[in-house]
């Protein structure tokens, strides 16, 4: 590996050489290495398109790596990966893109993942996406990911976006069945001029299921954001759904949290709140010591922790 591609690794899935068990690294439109265990298989998809990852029934304690890299101005990639995990498994999945661009030309990374939990199973699933370069083209990101939910399982999805990315459309959907439960953590930060787009959409089918979507942003300089979540109560189900930003300069924020109802046993709640970063919080951290722009960066970090 290259010294950008090692780089990258670190940065989009805290690898700092090969990791242990089963992984599958793509760099550049390749495949860069794969490893496979006993329990965890991954195979080419027969189109070339991406992989499959099958998790065995009963599968504990193991982990996959799927970092994505790409550091040739002017790539632009569509890749489809699907997750199958076994019933009764408990299993984390790091997923994650970085982009490098030292051109004058887009680096643009599609991705479409979908995951298959099945009964029982409990899966965490990380995804960051990361970007830099000191060329002038853009670097973009649109990441779409499709979860089905069999009965009991249980996802936690933690998806992270801080720096580099000019533009990023977001999208999630999810069916869930009796029992199951989602849990995703979206932190989100943008700068300069970039726009950014988080959509999630979340049909609660099964009776006892729910879900809790809470996503974190800040939006910096002059660019763009918009937050569209939308639960549906289709049973007895439990929903919540809740964006909070922080907006500085000349930014745009906008929120559109959703609840639909379609079972006089849906609890669903919606929260969204935008403002500024407190002077006080500013003044108290200058007391210390900090300069102005050391308490906010201060703020920010521990908001987006």
């Amino acid at each position: 590996m290259d010294k950008i591609l090692e780089m990258m690794l670190e940065k989009v899935a805290g690898l700092h050489g090969v990791p242990e068990g089963a992984y599958n690294i793509r760099a550049n439109g390749q495949m860069a290495g794969r490893n496979t265990t006993a329990n965890i298989d991954i195979v080419t998809r027969e189109d070339g398109t991406g992989i499959d990852v099958h998790i065995k029934p009963g599968t504990k304690n193991e982990s996959v790596h799927i970092p994505v890299i790409l550091s040739q101005t002017g790539l632009t990639e569509l890749v489809c990966n699907d997750f199958y995990i076994g019933e009764n498994s408990d299993v984390t999945i790091i997923a994650g893109c970085g982009i490098h661009n030292g051109g004058a030309k887009e680096s643009r990374h599609d991705g479409i993942h979908r995951f298959f939990v099945g009964k029982n199973a409990k899966l965490k699933y990380v995804e960051k996406h990361y970007g830099e370069g000191e060329g002038s083209g853009e670097r973009v990101m649109n990441p779409r990911t499709e979860i089905t939910m069999e009965e009991g399982s249980y996802m936690e999805m933690e998806t992270v976006q801080i720096k580099g990315i000019d533009s990023t459309n977001r999208e999630t959907e999810a069916h869930l069945k009796a029992g199951a439960k989602l849990v995703v953590q979206e932190r989100l930060m943008t700068h300069g001029s970039q726009t950014a787009e988080s959509r999630f959409d979340v049909s609660m089918d099964g009776e006892n299921s729910s879900a809790n979507i809470i996503s974190r942003s800040v939006a910096k300089d002059s660019s763009t954001q918009c937050f569209y979540s939308n639960l549906r109560g289709n049973s007895l189900c439990a929903g919540h759904t809740e964006c909070d930003a922080i907006i500085m300069d000349h930014a745009k924020i906008s929120s559109l949290p959703e609840i639909t109802a379609n079972h006089p046993d849906a609890a669903l709640i919606h929260e969204a709140a935008i403002g500024k970063i407190a002077g006080d919080q500013i003044i108290k951290l200058m007391t210390l010591g900090l300069t102005e722009q050391e308490a906010e960066a201060q703020i920010v970090n521990g908001f987006l922790k």
